[in-house]
């Protein structure tokens, strides 16, 4: 089990903040849940800027997902 929250823009596009999927064992599993259940979100995950934490720590690539993990999706962020 996953809880997957979601921010700004990605939150708006999905139409919800925070969601749990079971059963995923690991980012990419999670991705095609994902994928199957919102295709534009999906794409927008995968898109450029988009950020991944795990327990609060941001990563890359495809890793293990322990049972309970909060996975945060974070869009671009942009400032000056």
């Amino acid at each position: 089990m996953a809880c997957v929250l979601l921010f700004g823009a990605l939150r708006d596009l999905a139409g919800w903040r925070e969601q749990i999927f079971d059963g995923v064992s690991d980012l990419d599993h999670l991705h095609s849940d994902i994928a199957r259940l919102y295709p534009d979100l999906a794409e927008a995950i995968s898109g450029p800027g988009v950020q991944v934490a795990v327990n609060k720590a941001l990563v890359r690539g495809n890793i293990i997902l322990s049972a309970g993990a909060e996975v945060a999706f974070l869009p671009p962020m942009s400032g000056g």
